[in-house]
């Protein structure tokens, strides 16, 4: 198998698009393709292939790399897909689809005689454009050499988990890691909002904490946002975010555990998107703090 691949990308949001300018510029054939056309189309300066359908993305692929909203999304686009896919075709699902969804996904891949990955990713916009994600993989070994000159083009490095990507070991993984993430965004507004109420100055509390072990990069960025006005472009989306909660606590009932955080966190984020913040940066989730309509005043 030649490094160099024809791939099909489905889904050109904040990820996929990062991503399919990656394999553009590691010398990889790309094929492009969003529901709503005009996300995709940049992309064409950049050396991909816009394609009008899912089928016609996907027609002679080596692998189908899919980056969509949730499971419900990427099962109905590879369904489109289906008349064009060809057995033994890579399918790398990076689509932050839950555990559930993740087999569900693996039977369609089934039916299709394509080789099945669960691969989310871990990162945001930057170091998805610099091509710096860590990419949590599963899948048979048999094939790897075809799918990992694509995570390689896409992430910084590849941790694998297990050989069956139906077992959902990498979604497993990525929802863990998610959790923690968004935690940490959302006592990141929250420490802000107090702060604004109890009219303290936050660099008081960034300077009480300097350099010990409570001092964080990820807290100090995400606080910048706020406080600089700088939530669009988005890195994460609240609804992304909001989304990627609700599997989170989805999980942690289906397997018999309370996750009080993760479940008013994802309360938050939803009311931060109802307020009109669905569309930036997740920390944006600091607006559910206050009343109805996302004002601070």
């Amino acid at each position: 198998m030649t490094d160099k691949l024809t791939v099909s990308v489905l889904g050109t949001g904040i990820m996929g698009a990062a991503m399919a300018r990656n394999l553009v510029r590691a010398g990889h054939t790309v094929r492009v393709w969003n529901r709503t056309r005009a996300k995709a189309e940049p992309l064409a300066a950049d050396g991909a292939q816009v394609a009008g359908s899912p089928a016609e993305a996907v027609r002679g692929a080596d692998v189908v790399l899919t980056v969509l909203y949730d499971g419900a999304a990427a099962r109905d686009v590879m369904g489109e897909a289906g008349p064009a896919l060809s057995p033994g075709t890579a399918w790398v699902q990076s689509t932050t689809a839950g555990v559930e969804a993740v087999a569900e996904l693996a039977a369609l891949a089934d039916e299709h005689g394509l080789v099945f990955y669960d691969a989310p990713v871990l990162g945001t916009r930057q170091p998805a454009e610099a091509g710096q994600l860590t990419v949590l993989a599963a899948g048979p070994v048999a094939g790897r050499g075809t799918v990992t000159p694509v995570f390689d083009a896409v992430g910084a490095r590849t941790v694998w988990t297990g050989e069956d990507g139906a077992a959902g070991t990498a979604t497993r993984l990525k929802l863990v890691a998610n959790s923690w993430v968004l935690a940490a965004t959302n006592a990141a507004g929250e420490v802000l909002a107090l702060s604004k109420a109890l009219d303290v100055d936050p660099r008081s509390f960034f300077e009480i904490i300097e350099g010990g072990p409570l001092d964080m990069g990820y807290l100090r960025a995400k606080s910048a946002l706020i406080l600089d006005g700088r939530l669009s472009p988005a890195s994460f989306a609240v609804s992304t975010a909001a989304k990627d909660a609700r599997l989170i606590v989805e999980a942690g009932q289906r397997y018999g555990v309370r996750l009080d955080v993760a479940a008013a966190g994802a309360d938050r984020l939803a009311r931060a998107a109802a307020q009109g913040h669905a569309d930036e940066d997740m920390a944006a989730a600091y607006f559910a703090s206050f009343e109805e309509g996302g004002s601070e005043e």
